[in-house]
C-alpha cells in the first residue's frame, strides 16, 4: 500500500500515541497540527473527523480515527513491519488492545473525574472496578514481556501509552510489573523519537 499518510494531531493530545505508532512503522508521513477552538473546529477537519478531535490519519483515501483503531490499521497496512502477529495468532493481541481501549481507559477516566460506580451497578460497566482492571493487567505483565509474549506489537504501543499516562496522573499505582513494562516499551527508539518530535514542537510554539 502507498505510504501517503497524513497525520492530524496536537502534541498535547492522544495524538502522541499515534505519533509513536507512526515512528514504529517508519514510513514517511505529513503532519498537520490542529489548534483547539480554531483549526480543530474547521469545516475542512470536520469532514475528516466529525467529532472534531485528534488524532486522525488519512492514508490515501482511507480515514481512520480513534487511537486503538489507528494503531491496528497501521500494523495491518504495513505488514512488513511485523507490528501485529500473523493472522490466526491474534487472540491475545486483540484481547489486550481492546482491553486497553475499553476497560483501562474507561475506568481510569471515570476515576480521574471522581466518578465511582455504585457497587450494585458494577455489572453495568464494562470494567467492573478499577481495582479489578489493575489486578488483571498486573497478572498479564508479571508473566510476559509484551502483550503477545516475547514479540512487541501495536497493542504494546497503545497499552504502554495508556499505562504510562495513568501512572503519571496517579490513577494507576506504580506496580513493579507496570514500571518494568512501560520502561521497556518507552525505551524503544521509535518512542524516543516520537516524544522528541512533539516536545520540540511544544518548546517552539508554547
Amino acid at each position: 500500500m502507498s505510504a501517503d499518510i497524513h497525520f492530524y494531531t496536537h502534541p498535547m493530545s492522544r495524538g502522541r500515541v499515534v505519533r509513536w505508532m507512526l515512528e514504529e512503522v517508519g514510513e514517511p508521513y505529513e503532519t498537520t497540527i490542529l489548534e483547539m477552538g480554531t483549526t480543530l473546529n474547521s469545516d475542512s477537519y470536520r469532514a475528516i473527523n466529525p467529532m472534531m478531535k485528534v488524532p486522525s490519519i488519512k492514508h490515501g483515501d482511507i480515514v481512520v480515527t480513534e487511537c486503538a483503531a489507528i494503531c491496528a490499521y497501521l500494523a495491518d497496512a504495513f505488514p512488513d513491519k511485523h507490528l501485529a502477529p500473523p493472522q490466526g495468532e491474534r487472540g491475545s493481541y486483540y484481547r489486550w488492545l481492546f482491553f486497553a481501549a475499553g476497560p483501562i481507559e474507561q475506568s481510569c477516566v471515570n476515576t480521574a473525574l471522581g466518578f465511582e460506580v455504585p457497587q450494585e451497578r458494577e455489572g453495568m460497566v464494562g470494567y467492573g472496578t478499577l481495582a479489578r482492571v489493575v489486578e488483571t493487567l498486573d497478572s498479564l505483565l508479571e508473566r510476559q514481556a509484551y502483550v503477545t509474549g516475547d514479540q512487541f506489537s501495536a497493542a504494546d504501543v497503545y497499552l504502554g501509552a495508556q499505562l504510562q499516562w495513568n501512572m503519571e496522573m496517579g490513577v494507576i499505582e506504580h506496580r513493579k510489573s507496570f514500571i518494568d513494562y512501560t520502561k521497556r516499551v518507552h525505551d524503544r527508539p521509535a518512542c524516543v523519537r516520537a516524544v522528541q518530535i512533539d516536545d520540540d514542537w511544544l518548546a517552539k510554539n508554547q
